[in-house]
């Protein structure tokens, strides 16, 4: 007698892979609809950009509710922070971390996405669709700066003093700064903060006004910093869509990454 086991009789070999292959989708599919979150028609790919002193590491909390719903997501990490840290240098510029993220748009052979930049990553989401804006369908600027052509981000906020070497900024005051304040996730993400190179502050943005003008664009408002206070206000008059989290303080995606889901969601 055979002691190998018969599965499903009657069923084909290759609809038994193809059940088992899509379980796994169906089993996330299942837990975000569990917890409330929408589900996802058409998949969508989100490519979440951080801002100053983190990584890519900040959207761990956030990412599963994304997948779950059944959406790609692509979390890069800028030259010279998070797990790229040993790459930092006195010439890594807003330049370098535009091309950071329209890179993974094209090796990833992404189009269609939703691409969101938290904070000092509004600056480089919007350098990234004036190169490859045929690549992107929104921007999302989750308490972000809101450049125009021209313009650094010094422009807009005084730049914290730098290290004795003249290029290195360290975080002011640690993820205090942000907003986070549980001790569980103190714990976690003040250790992972890193040196921002100076020269991604003071590089002008060149921001393409056609190119922008083609995306639909959205301003996530979470705290009452006078720079993020002021971006949101251009926003709104620019016709953004807008959503306000301000209970969540600036690090939304570790302090209220449900919410935050909700509203990413709500807009694919």
């Amino acid at each position: 007698m055979s002691s190998e086991p018969k599965v499903l009789t009657g069923m084909s070999r290759r609809k038994v892979l193809g059940l088992l292959a899509t379980a796994p989708l169906a089993a996330l599919a299942q837990g975000a609809a569990a917890q409330g979150l929408p589900q996802a028609g058409r998949p969508a790919s989100f490519v979440l950009v951080h801002g100053a002193w983190h990584g890519g590491w900040c959207w761990r909390k956030l990412t599963p509710l994304l997948r779950a719903a059944g959406h790609e997501v692509f979390t890069p990490t800028l030259t010279g922070l998070g797990e790229r840290a040993h790459l930092i240098g006195p010439g890594i510029d807003l330049d370098v971390h535009v091309e950071d993220v329209a890179a993974v748009l094209e090796y990833e052979d992404l189009h269609d996405v939703v691409l969101v930049g938290h904070s000092s990553g509004g600056m480089v989401i919007s350098g990234v669709a004036s190169v490859a804006g045929e690549r992107l369908s929104q921007l999302v600027y989750l308490d972000a700066f809101l450049p125009e052509d021209g313009k650094a981000l010094s422009d807009y906020a005084a730049v914290p003093p730098t290290r004795p070497d003249g290029w290195r900024i360290p975080v002011p005051g640690g993820i205090a700064f942000f907003g986070v304040t549980e001790p569980e996730d103190v714990a976690w993400a003040e250790p992972r903060l890193g040196d921002q190179p100076l020269a991604t502050f003071t590089q002008p943005a060149q921001v393409s006004g056609e190119a922008h003008a083609a995306l639909q664009r959205t301003f996530v408002h979470c705290s009452e910093s006078p720079w993020f206070v002021e971006a949101a206000s251009r926003a709104r008059q620019e016709g953004f869509g807008f959503h306000d989290m301000l209970a969540a303080g600036h690090d939304a995606m570790i302090t209220r990454p449900q919410e935050l889901a909700e509203v990413l969601l709500g807009l694919v």
